[in-house]
């Protein structure tokens, strides 16, 4: 008998974790394609700046898909999840939480405290806001560079996990994320009942 397809999550946090993990992607690529652009050339600057650019965008839309996860309860794992694989799936997405928010954050960070600042794709300039030093520069660029590993092998452990739940479990559980006619839609007011209005 055909395991029932698992409860989905809403249909704005799908597009919202599809639509982050797709740009956290680009965005990786473009970081490690800056290193070959050489220092001190004007192509380096323009494109560091889209580089910063696209990350605080990113940066926001990850605090909006954080708001929106706090405000809305997740469906429920399998019945018949182990204990420990309960706890290491919370413990592996507060981990990736943290390291997409570290990310933008500490490459924000790094950014102000470096007499470049940022000029918004190129066109608004915004002067940094910390002073200008190296030491602090080094330790929030490495930070930057540590949390992009670190989520590079979350996203990697991630998908492991995807495919054991896939293959080996078959208990469906990637439907829970993935686009579908099925997601679960948002409740509007009129759908709630009188009190909770």
């Amino acid at each position: 008998m055909a395991t029932p397809a698992p409860a989905s999550y809403t249909g704005t946090a799908i597009a919202l974790h599809w639509l982050v993990a797709l740009l956290l992607l680009g965005q990786y690529a473009f970081g490690l394609a800056l290193d070959d652009i050489p220092r001190g050339t004007p192509a380096r600057g323009y494109y560091v700046n889209l580089h910063k650019s696209v990350g605080i965008l990113i940066g926001l839309l990850i605090l909006l898909r954080i708001g929106w996860r706090l405000a809305h309860k997740p469906p429920p794992l399998p019945a018949g999840m182990a204990p420990w694989q309960r706890r290491a799936a919370w413990f592996s997405h507060a981990a990736l939480y943290a390291c997409m928010l570290a990310l933008p954050l500490s490459g924000y960070l790094a950014s102000n405290v470096s007499r470049h600042g940022i000029k918004f794709f190129n066109t608004l300039r915004w002067a940094p806001w910390g002073p200008d030093d190296k030491a602090l520069y080094a330790f929030f660029n490495g930070a930057h560079h540590l949390a992009a590993l670190l989520l590079a092998l979350l996203v990697g452990l991630h998908l492991l996990a995807v495919a054991k739940h896939s293959f080996v479990d078959r208990d469906r559980l990637l439907l829970r994320m993935w686009p579908r006619r099925g997601a679960r839609a948002e409740p509007s007011p009129s759908d709630l009942p009188m009190e909770t209005r």
